[in-house]
């Protein structure tokens, strides 16, 4: 997977299926939310200023074609509220 655009620093360019929370994300093809990245096995810290995360999977066709990523400095930060909406909002595109 190779990654970009962002929106603030510039984090790690690729990641393979399977690694890290993206690629989990991408070869699951479900969403994930992580309260504490510290916990998540395998978790590629991009940001040292990450403590959460949501990772919801964007379908086109049946196949996985992009994430959605998104960060908090908070521990705990995202929801089953968050995952609920985040995925609608995919879905639209």
């Amino acid at each position: 997977m190779v990654l970009g655009p962002f929106q603030g620093p510039v984090a790690c360019t690729r990641i393979g299926k399977g690694r890290g929370v993206c690629g989990t994300v991408w070869a699951e093809r479900r969403t994930v939310i992580v309260p504490d990245v510290g916990k998540f096995p395998g978790h590629i810290a991009c940001s040292s200023l990450s403590r959460s995360e949501i990772v919801v999977p964007v379908f086109r066709n049946n196949e996985v074609v992009a994430v959605l990523d998104i960060d908090s400095e908070r521990l705990g930060c995202f929801d089953e509220t968050d995952r609920l909406w985040l995925e609608k909002i995919v879905a639209i595109g």
